[in-house]
């Protein structure tokens, strides 16, 4: 069984267990819905996702 680890969304406050998640993977609060990137598992960060640039084809 995986250890619970344990979170605070930084834009609601949800509660968010990263468990089974990755450092640098991208996640979603299912409270507000805001994509949020696994900054750091020990101890748990997480912050909010950058906004993806357009991409121009350049």
């Amino acid at each position: 069984m995986a250890k619970r680890r344990v979170c605070e969304c930084p834009l609601c406050g949800a509660e968010i267990d990263l468990a089974g998640y990755e450092e640098n993977e991208l996640i979603e609060c299912p409270d507000c819905g805001e994509t949020l990137e696994i900054v750091s598992l020990i101890p748990p960060v997480l912050e909010q996702a950058p906004d993806e640039e357009e991409d121009w084809g350049e």
